[in-house]
């Protein structure tokens, strides 16, 4: 699709405008200066040939504050997860705060103080760290970019987007959509009132022990902005394979279900914060579901598997029998989600 002559809200959605805004604007500019490969993180490798990813992320989420975290946790869970995707863990950080003029200093604390416990909790130690403070109404209250690196202590790992085969397995690690419905359920022009929690947590944990086992893992991917339809797509498109998932095996809590039925949205394309998706050899399929049970992700689940070569598609099967395309999300569902 052609780039518009003023950038919309719609490339940050995560969906087919954000990596049209990617692939047709940023890479050709940049074009020499890249040696990621599209995925989360990018891996480098150092003289001494240690090799590490790297990923940056900014987080402009509206609420601050949300049942089950705040911008505080969400920046070191997002980057954190965003080089366990790669198969590293997460080692150093480094974050840059912009803080608008009048900005609230017992709020600053409370962010703050979460982002010191979620970083402690995940292992990693912050290297490096910057504040700017912005004359009132040139950003809204705050805005945090942090930068994860990650080291890989399991070599024998090589998971990427791109060469993925047929015949294998789509695992998720927990519920779909859950960390969008709660953002959306509170802002304050819907005001629905539910007792549901984001799903703001750490993946590396839960994941280490299928990093350490013999199991063939071809892609992980967090399933933040765009939602699972962004990454079956995108892995889709990747490795020009087809993708057929049972939308009978999608675990979805039924309050994202009322909030999705409510205002007319599909969980597929629901952000989540502390869920992965997985692709993973078939025949290691139901071990590499066991041990995420065993390590507490008890709503994991098989929810599909790859097709045949060329097909580029996401198909969803109800439980009808009938078949229809889980197409990549397109417009701006929801701004400032993550």
């Amino acid at each position: 699709m052609r780039i518009a002559d003023s950038i919309l809200l719609s490339y940050g959605s995560g969906g087919v405008e954000s990596q049209s805004l990617i692939t047709e604007f940023f890479y050709p500019l940049l074009e020499s200066c890249v040696i990621s490969g599209g995925e989360d993180a990018g891996i480098g490798i150092l003289k001494n040939s240690d090799k590490f990813a790297l990923s940056t992320d900014g987080y402009v989420v509206s609420p601050l504050f949300f049942a089950g975290g705040d911008i505080g946790k969400l920046c070191v869970c997002g980057s954190c997860n965003d080089v366990a995707m790669m198969g590293a863990k997460p080692h150093y950080l480094s974050a840059s705060f912009m803080i608008e003029e009048g900005f609230l200093t017992a709020d600053l604390k409370r962010i703050v103080e979460s982002f010191a416990n979620t970083l402690k909790q995940s292992g990693a130690k912050l290297l490096s760290a910057d504040t700017k403070v912005l004359p009132k109404g040139s950003l809204d209250k705050l805005f945090i970019t942090t930068t994860a690196l990650g080291e890989f202590l399991h070599p024998h790992l090589s998971l990427s987007a791109f060469g993925i085969p047929q015949d294998c397995a789509i695992l998720v690690s927990g519920n779909i959509g859950t960390h969008g419905a709660v953002i959306y359920s509170s802002r304050e022009e819907i005001g629905l009132q539910s007792d549901l929690q984001s799903d703001c947590a750490l993946l590396y944990p839960i994941l280490e022990p299928l990093f350490a086992s013999n199991l063939t893992l071809y892609a992980l991917r967090d399933a933040t902005r765009g939602g699972i339809a962004s990454v079956l797509n995108e892995w889709a498109n990747a490795s020009k394979i087809g993708i057929e998932i049972e939308e009978s095996h999608l675990p979805i809590l039924p309050q994202v279900r009322g909030i999705c039925e409510l205002l007319g949205f599909e969980a597929y394309n629901l952000a989540n914060e502390g869920m992965c998706v997985l692709c993973v050899a078939k025949e290691d399929a139901t071990k590499a579901l066991e041990i995420l049970h065993l390590q507490g992700a008890k709503d994991a689940a098989i929810i599909g598997h790859t097709t045949s070569q060329n097909a580029t598609k996401v198909v969803l099967k109800t439980p009808f029998g009938a078949r229809r395309y889980l197409d990549y999300p397109s417009g701006e569902l929801l701004p400032r989600i993550c």
